[in-house]
């Protein structure tokens, strides 16, 4: 069975739709909810789908637009670039001759020459399902970031094959082997940065991609390898991850998708190989193979790696980051500190640097450093990945292949509702947090979770300048002795915590001027928040937390001459993230509240049922919710509500991850076969972080005892099949455990 997307009169989010209450063709469309797309499924129009994805196809309002977006987005494509995009012209066989313009996105096709490319048009051009229409062209569209230029495979049936390439100004271009080389290259690294982890976040943000592992045997490994050395120092240019400001020659695109490829295989001779060669033209080098060392268990070697590293480069702040991270691997915190402030003095306008510093004082429970630490990070405004933007289409057409069908999965008879969501739950705005923000509120949420809340707001009271402090400081028209030249950086660095006497000034300005603009665009939490439950009751004094009292704004220190004991300004981003905690936290009181009190009625009433019910979105967000605050249990048992109500791979994954943790790897199993099913439903066929699980897994179990526990289950053969081609493909890398 499928399903056919049609357009709505307005942005809508997916529906549900299905043949007949649990029936095998019945679905539910993927996480609709942060699915950005102006479509809603229709059931008008159901059919039966055999054989492979080629069935998945857009339908254009106009033939050919989707290739105009495209041109029109090249020249705002910023780093990778969009996955790549195949086009098919259809023409009606009856009298007529209708045509018919479709297209789809895809990753992980190899794109080492135009045959490659063509040869993958032609697997489109016949379809057993459908007889009324005939293919009789195609074109493949695939970005190449290093020179900027869009690769074309135009593919005429019958004719011939035609290659060429588009610059930003849309002018034709020779295509050269140096530019298939790189386009090559592109290709795998996009395959990896758009790969999804398991949770169904990537496909659900782009509609219509199928994934395919870009790297199937050790041939392609090798000429993938070959084609990074080559052009390795050129890896800046392609951009960076966006906790990184400036691309350089070890922390780009090219690096990440080196590390993950090799982290996700455990091909580690393979990389350390491919370092050591790079290594002998770059010293700067040695800190990727001595993290490829450390994961490949060569620890002797990767220590003295980094010391004559770092005695030949000794202000490398990668050498240093990877040497802290050790040492802190070690339990040796001591050590890790040091290592981190000569980082940050190496690059003090890197966040990396000072998350790790800010980090390793939480881990030696120096709070009030910690929050100077985190005060004092570079904050950079959050760049997503260069997606496509496509005019809306007449129609969507996403087929469910018969490999994936179970009944799990289609059981559910309702989509996404957010009227079933309570207001509050649809408003944590940390649930949005990516980049920079991200990785300082889980630094934040650490600290809550070791201290407490109560604690952590003494804490901050210590250490930053309150605004009710301020302004009583301020009618008293009261001054304190001259200043003193001392930042919240230097404090940090000097890991020293504020003494009596010492006043301070704002943290040090940034010259990137991101933190401004990061900040004004963090929302603050509403203020008039009444302490009532996710039912509507309000809540008491002791089942609700004191609300943070707000920090003095730079702008309101710099009017007045107020010097303050012991004190800092505290960025406006970082109070913004104490209010979103304490909106977090005071959803969080709120749910286990209602939960234990329902648990107490139901044991009052002798009644076998707990009266406290969610809705699956609701289950999801709570879990995420709690997630986020370090509280494991009761985000498992938060998922596992939700997957009593309905599958989510969210919710999956986050109870599959418990179960590592636990070492249940019958569970983790159990939990990955459907996690992969969906992931093939919506035409993934590859995610790294799912192959990784798969050989750990191998690893420590072995190969013939994670066939056979797949083999026992009581699914579906094809949806086994699934598993067993994750397994097939750790044997083919040779990984540990394979042979057994």
């Amino acid at each position: 069975m499928g399903i056919e997307v049609t357009p709505s009169a307005g942005y809508g989010a997916l529906a549900p739709v299905s043949s007949r209450p649990g029936a095998i063709g019945a679905i539910d469309a993927p996480e609709p909810r942060i699915i950005v797309t102006p479509y809603r499924i229709s059931a008008d129009r159901i059919e039966p789908v055999a054989g492979r994805a080629h069935s998945l196809q857009i339908i254009e309002d106009e033939i050919e637009s989707a290739i105009d977006s495209r041109n029109d987005s090249l020249q705002a494509l910023r780093e990778l670039g969009p996955p790549d995009l195949v086009h098919l012209v259809k023409q009606t066989v009856k009298s007529g001759a209708r045509q018919t313009g479709v297209y789809h996105h895809v990753t992980g096709v190899d794109a080492s020459s135009s045959a490659s490319l063509a040869a993958y048009v032609n697997t489109l051009t016949y379809s057993q399902t459908d007889k009324t229409q005939k293919v009789i062209s195609g074109l493949y569209c695939c970005y190449n970031a290093f020179s900027r230029l869009d690769m074309r495979v135009d593919v005429k049936i019958p004719g011939g094959v035609e290659s060429y390439c588009i610059d930003e100004r849309g002018d034709k271009r020779v295509a050269s082997d140096t530019l298939w080389l790189e386009t090559f290259l592109c290709g795998v690294l996009r395959a990896y940065a758009y790969a999804d982890d398991g949770s169904g976040d990537s496909i659900k943000r782009i509609i219509g991609v199928r994934r395919f592992d870009p790297i199937m045997n050790t041939e392609i490994e090798h000429k993938f390898l070959d084609a990074a050395e080559r052009l390795f120092f050129k890896g800046w240019q392609l951009g960076s991850e966006p906790e990184i400001q400036v691309p350089n020659l070890v922390s780009n695109h090219l690096t990440t998708g080196l590390l993950s490829y090799i982290h996700t295989t455990g091909r580690y001779t393979s990389g350390i190989n491919l370092f050591e060669k790079l290594r002998d033209r770059d010293t700067e080098v040695s800190s990727l193979l001595a993290r490829i060392l450390l994961a490949a268990d060569e620890e002797v070697q990767a220590v003295q790696l980094l010391h004559d590293a770092i005695t030949e480069l000794p202000m490398d702040y990668s050498l240093l980051d990877c040497q802290s991270t050790f040492c802190q691997s070690k339990g040796r915190l001591d050590w890790a500190l040091e290592c981190a402030k000569r980082s940050v003095t190496a690059a003090p306008s890197e966040f990396g640097t000072w998350a790790k510093l800010a980090e390793i004082y939480v881990g030696l429970e120096q709070w009030d450093l910690a929050l100077l630490t985190l005060n004092s990070c570079p904050m950079f405004t959050y760049q997503d990945k260069d997606a496509p933007r496509m005019p809306e289409p007449a129609r969507v057409l996403l087929p469910i292949l018969p490999e994936t069908v179970l009944d799990e999965l289609d059981e559910s008879s309702q989509g996404y509702d957010s009227e079933l969501v309570h207001p509050s739950l649809r408003k944590l705005h940390a649930a949005g947090y990516k980049g920079t923000f991200l990785k300082a509120y889980s630094l934040l949420t650490e600290i809550t979770s070791k201290i407490g809340w109560d604690q952590l707001l003494k804490i901050r009271s210590q250490v930053f300048v309150m605004e009710e402090e301020y302004r009583s400081e301020k009618q008293t028209g009261h001054n304190s002795q001259s200043v003193v030249n001392k930042n919240a950086s230097t404090t940090a660095l000097r890991g020293t915590s504020p003494s009596p006497g010492s006043n301070g000034d704002s943290s040090m300005d940034h010259a990137n001027g991101d933190i401004e603009r990061a900040s004004t665009a963090e929302t603050a939490v509403d203020e008039s928040v009444i302490p009532t439950g996710l039912d509507g009751t309000v809540l008491t004094a002791g089942e609700s937390i004191e609300k943070p009292e707000h920090t003095v704004t730079s702008e309101e220190a710099k009017a007045g001459s107020e010097d303050f004991h012991n004190k800092r300004l505290c960025e406006r981003w970082l109070d913004n993230l104490f209010m979103v905690l304490y909106e977090d936290l005071r959803i969080y009181t709120i749910w286990r509240t209602d939960m234990a009190r329902s648990a107490a009625d139901s044991s009052s009433t002798d009644s076998p049922n707990n009266t406290y019910h969610k809705s699956a979105e609701e289950w999801e967000i709570l879990g995420d919710l709690a997630e986020r605050l370090h509280h494991d249990q009761e985000a498992v048992e938060a998922y596992q509500h939700c997957l009593r109500v309905r599958f989510s791979p969210k919710a999956m994954k986050g109870v599959m991850a418990w179960y590592e943790k636990q070492g249940r790897y019958g569970d983790v199993l159990q939990a990955m076969i459907r996690l992969i099913a969906w992931q093939y439903r919506w035409y993934s066929e590859f995610s790294p972080n799912l192959l990784r699980t798969v050989r750990k897994l191998i690893e420590n179990e072995g190969a013939v005892k994670v066939r056979s526990i797949v083999q026992a289950t009581s699914l579906p053969q094809p949806v086994l099949d699934l598993t067993h081609h994750y397994v097939e493909q750790c044997a083919t890398f040779r990984s540990t455990g394979s042979d057994g």
